[in-house]
């Protein structure tokens, strides 16, 4: 059986990472708590608005209503990376070779390694960033569509047009597809590997009856888990055409809760599922069986992280109830 060490915090968390096996949880008011030998608490930030795992360095990347993006690595040392006065960093993202991701208003920046800070400036509000698997490229998520910049070279930005509001973006972890939440119940996607002067084919994929506000790829990326819906929406990208044409895995279906979050296991080809209670399912993408991970708690499953080998998920909700589950039990 699973069990649950609870840990209570005060208020809404924002990201979870597990750094070198500590569990770290990222709370609205700015405060980062490690559950290491002990809970230890440090403030990061005043107001913390995002939070990611920098998987490449093993270390926390949060940005602030302060205007900063720091860096915290397992032990608790934290680091200022950047700063942009008087704005909020609403964004941060993690990419290769050491570079940083994070957006204030219609304005990306890309810190490199040795320091170097590239700007990318759109003509509406930047809503989400990811970084491409391979090469130095970002895709910028806005109103209309996604911006493709190439962040060391000085080649034209691709744009991939397509209306309404784009809230999140990520490329599935081979390169070859592009995924955007949108403001409206539906994710869009791009095919990316089409022959040069092709013209990009698209997918909608729609019929959610609330926002997407959680993606997760699976581990080879032949799977891409979402919320928004009383069960997870999981979408298959085996095929070189993905999920086009193709009906979605529905998993853990619950009569009328969302799932709030979705997780996938680092290896196996399975999937932690948060609700809007605080329930937490593991569900198998194969048959989709079901495990009762935790029960209901507080308030709705804000944030979810596996440990390396897959055997703990820390979790933390929009009421600060949070905890560490040992699957192995």
């Amino acid at each position: 059986m699973p069990t649950v060490a609870p840990l209570d915090l005060e208020g809404h968390v924002v990201g979870v990472a597990y750094l070198k096996d500590v569990p770290v949880f990222a709370e609205a008011s700015g405060l980062v708590h490690r559950l290491d030998h002990g809970h230890k608490t440090a403030e990061v930030h005043q107001g913390l608005l995002a939070a990611v795992h920098d998987a490449a360095s093993d270390t926390l990347l949060t940005g602030g209503e302060d205007g900063r993006v720091v860096r915290t690595t397992a032990d608790g040392t934290t680091t200022e990376l950047a700063a942009v006065p008087r704005k909020w960093i609403s964004q941060v993202a993690a990419g290769p070779q050491g570079a940083v991701g994070y957006a204030s208003g219609r304005t990306a920046y890309v810190r490199l390694a040795d320091g170097t800070i590239k700007e990318f400036t759109e003509q509406r509000t930047v809503e989400g960033i990811g970084f491409a698997p391979k090469g130095m490229r970002i895709a910028l998520a806005r109103y209309n569509g996604v911006t493709l910049h190439w962040v060391a070279t000085s080649g034209q930005p691709v744009d991939l047009e397509w209306k309404g509001a784009h809230t999140g973006v990520s490329f599935s972890p081979d390169g070859r597809f592009l995924v955007t939440t949108m403001q409206e119940n539906a994710l869009h996607g791009w095919k990316l590997d089409t022959k040069p002067g092709a013209e990009t084919r698209h997918m909608r994929m729609t019929g959610y009856p609330a926002k997407v506000k959680s993606t997760s790829w699976s581990a080879k990326g032949k799977w891409l888990a979402s919320s928004g819906a009383p069960a997870a929406i999981v979408w298959p990208f085996q095929s070189k055409d993905g999920p086009m044409g193709k009906a979605p895995l529905e998993l853990g279906t619950r009569a009328n809760i969302m799932v709030t979050q979705v997780c996938c296991h680092p290896t196996e080809e399975i999937a932690a599922l948060g609700f809007a209670d605080g329930m937490i399912l593991v569900v198998r993408f194969a048959d989709s069986k079901e495990v009762l991970l935790r029960r209901p708690g507080k308030g709705a499953i804000s944030a979810m992280a596996w440990n390396n080998d897959g055997r703990q998920l820390a979790f933390g909700s929009e009421t600060g109830d949070c905890g560490v589950i040992d699957i192995a039990g």
